[in-house]
């Protein structure tokens, strides 16, 4: 029998897409995939953006090890950079890999399996790793160069994810006081346009009809590459570059930050929403008051947030899904700036919310500010609260404006239970959930009749064509 590896990913868009990225390349060593209770290795690709990030990540380390004694554990991703000893120490793990050596995640990974050296063979500079003797005897992989961070090699593929990931930027620069991934990310680069063009001409001459490009700062793809005549520079560059020069059917952007949404970027939006380009942007907003985005260091005003929603709307009309993340609980919050939130997020046209209490990195500038003036627990409890209600009011009213309406849609894989019950998964163009009253196959292209939202505030609908 094959030796079997399993991925369990934590977090973002872009670190799902490291985790494909990881596993096509295990299963091109010769490696299947598993489960946990059976898998010779099992790669924990984490996140750190919060403390309860990190405890969700330890828990599963020792759920995994408790099930599976036998397997070798290699964790990687952004709480492996930020404390890959604290990692190590625990029973089980057996490689640490920050994101700084998240390339050479696979090759570590089947060297375990196979027993053979960790260091890979020929490595330049910066492959060798800094032995810690934890409770695993766990070997570190990580620095502060990110020299080996980028996995570009692997040709994104229509398969698990019926609409997967690509990755074709990593790291930050803007250095938000509340966040962590400056230390656990690096700096912001992109990678090349040729490469970006070449894995969607590949994933679409494989069958692939929707497309997420993703990263961690997305909208800033491009600025760290040299300028060369004919070569897409900026990401709204690289959006027509797609357009024109692939058959990719649709194109879908994942977080891009409001500043980033230039006026190219829109008038993309205006020309292809709807067709080509996906209409769903979601801009992070943090906070509506205008004193908490200062003193997160956020690069815009609620003002600035505003007005590049209205710009969206206007050039992709009402059928744009907005989506943001919003956060409860910065330090030094006060009752006024939090209503200050909740009535800038009324005034919007959001469709959905992601919801954050805001949790101190250790490191940043939120660390030391949130000893100064924390904000009460039970305060952000109720916070969290109000924004969950008004969250849920703000969905449930989006999504019934398109009850009646046709919309375009792609299948999904759908589980077993719905299977059953004779109706397919999917997702509209602009990223609402549907369940189609029929048995379709994924990845296929379908319009959709709305009838109902049910109780989850999941349109229902049938399928008035397949293409």
């Amino acid at each position: 029998m094959a030796s079997a590896f399993h991925i369990e990913n934590f977090g973002c868009r872009a670190a799902r897409a490291d985790g494909e990225a990881v596993g096509e390349r295990l299963r091109a060593t010769g490696l299947s995939e598993g489960q946990p209770a059976t898998a010779d290795v099992v790669i924990v690709n984490t996140c750190s953006v919060t403390a309860e990030a990190d405890r969700a990540a330890r828990a599963y380390i020792r759920r995994t090890h408790r099930l599976n004694p036998e397997a070798r554990i290699v964790v990687t991703g952004c709480y492996a950079q930020r404390a890959p000893q604290e990692l190590a120490g625990l029973e089980g793990v057996a490689a640490v890999v920050g994101n700084s050596h998240k390339a050479l995640a696979p090759e570590i990974a089947a060297g375990l399996v196979r027993g053979t050296a960790l260091q890979p063979s020929g490595g330049p500079e910066g492959f060798v790793p800094v032995a810690v003797l934890g409770a695993g005897k766990a070997t570190i992989w990580a620095d502060d160069r990110f020299a080996h961070s980028f996995l570009e090699e692997a040709q994104v593929l229509p398969g698990v994810q019926t609409r997967p990931n690509l990755k074709i930027q990593e790291g930050c620069g803007n250095r938000c006081t509340f966040c962590v991934i400056p230390q656990t990310r690096g700096s912001s680069r992109s990678l090349a346009a040729s490469a970006v063009l070449r894995q969607i001409e590949n994933f679409v001459a494989a069958g692939g009809k929707e497309l997420v490009l993703s990263g961690i700062n997305l909208g800033r793809w491009g600025r760290d590459l040299p300028r060369e005549s004919g070569i897409p520079g900026s990401l709204a560059e690289l959006v027509r570059r797609i357009v024109s020069d692939t058959g990719l059917a649709r194109l879908r952007l994942s977080s891009i930050e409001p500043m980033d949404w230039d006026a190219e970027l829109i008038r993309l939006m205006r020309e292809f929403g709807g067709s080509r380009l996906a209409r769903h942007a979601h801009l992070p907003l943090q906070s509506g008051s205008d004193a908490v985005l200062r003193r997160m260091h956020r690069r815009y005003r609620p003002w600035h947030y505003a007005a590049k929603v209205a710009a969206l709307v206007d050039a992709a009309g009402p059928e744009l899904t907005v989506g943001a993340d919003v956060m409860a609980g910065f330090p030094g919050e006060s009752d006024r700036e939090f209503e200050e939130t909740l009535e800038f997020i009324r005034a919007l046209p959001f469709g959905y919310l992601h919801l954050f209490p805001f949790s101190p990195r250790p490191g940043t500038r939120g660390w030391s500010l949130h000893t100064q003036a924390p904000v009460p627990a039970k305060a952000v409890e109720e916070r969290m609260a109000a924004l969950r209600a008004l969250a849920e009011e703000k969905t449930a009213a989006h999504r019934r404006q398109f009850v009646r309406r046709e919309l375009p849609a792609i299948t999904l894989h759908t589980p077993e239970a719905l299977q059953a019950l004779g109706r397919t998964a999917a997702l509209t163009e602009n990223f609402l959930p549907v369940e189609v009253d029929a048995v379709l196959t994924a990845n296929e292209l379908i319009s959709v009749r709305a009838v109902g939202v049910n109780p989850e505030l999941t349109l229902t609908g049938n399928a008035v064509s397949v293409q």
